[in-house]
């Protein structure tokens, strides 16, 4: 009896063993939160209204990247440069950051704020009696329809020059739709149509090659693009008739300046505003 009960003792202790010396050989499994996921890729950006706007996706918002200005953002996407300005609450200086998110259109937000104090100020408004009404002024009307005129005049009249010599030629292309294509020589001199101050010189805008936008008052603004050299940079001034750059290749692979002139945004025919003489 003593004896079977040291046997059976030591084929105990025989299994504990073999036991442990198997789990000891045993590989624990790898962790792998050492292991740093891969960081998100995130816009850069600089809110100045409200969070990222998730409406970027179907154009109603513009990343500003290096090289952008307010009125090559404009130019792009059609819009007058102000009223992107307006949209946005930038100031007459029209600084940009790279990262920054420039709205499209109107804040709808903003319009309906404008739309019910609009509604609420005129119900509030008192009525005036007939009798508090302010004398009338004594000036002419002949003389305050010539001011008028002389006014708008100052504003929107700019004295127009080819920007180069050649012969106009047609090119089915988007970009050749909003103005006119002058055929010439690679390294042509290509010259301020008008005086006005660069806004932009650069590569940025698609379709355009290398391009330099003029500003000429609060309402023209013009536009020379497919250049092989920029000779004028953004915040110069220029003279009519400037060298501002030569003349490259366009989308076609033949040397030809593509010029536009833009009213209040929008471009019109430059033909209607041009010399009849391309000289």
């Amino acid at each position: 009896m003593h004896k079977t009960f040291r046997a059976l003792s030591r084929l105990s202790f025989s299994l504990i063993f073999l036991l442990c010396a198997c789990t000891s050989h045993v590989k624990a499994p790898v962790d792998s939160r050492n292991k740093t996921p891969s960081a998100e890729k995130q816009a850069s950006y600089s809110q100045t209204n409200g969070s990222i706007p998730s409406a970027e996706k179907n154009r109603d918002f513009h990343l500003v990247v290096k090289g952008d200005t307010l009125y090559s953002i404009a130019w792009r996407y059609g819009y007058d440069y102000r009223d992107v300005a307006r949209w946005n609450d930038i100031s007459t200086s029209y600084v940009i950051y790279p990262g920054q998110f420039i709205r499209l259109k109107a804040d709808p937000e903003k319009v309906k704020l404008s739309k019910s104090a609009t509604v609420s100020s005129k119900k509030g408004k008192p009525s005036v009696s007939k009798k508090a009404s302010p004398p009338k002024k004594t000036t002419s009307k002949t003389n305050t329809g010539k001011t008028l005129k002389q006014g708008r005049k100052s504003i929107t009249k700019v004295k127009w020059h080819w920007p180069t010599t050649g012969k106009l030629v047609k090119l089915n292309t988007p970009t050749s739709k909003k103005g006119v294509d002058i055929s010439g020589k690679a390294g042509q001199k290509i010259t301020a149509a008008a005086d006005g101050d660069v806004v932009y010189s650069g590569s940025g805008l698609l379709g355009y090659g290398k391009l330099i936008i003029i500003k000429h008052n609060d309402t023209f603004l013009s536009a020379y693009a497919h250049n092989e050299k920029l000779h004028a940079g953004e915040g110069d001034k220029v003279k009519a008739g400037q060298k501002i750059a030569t003349m490259g290749l366009g989308n076609k692979g033949r040397p030809i300046l593509h010029f536009e002139i833009r009213k209040n945004g929008t471009p019109v025919n430059p033909l209607q505003h041009l010399p009849r003489k391309n000289s």
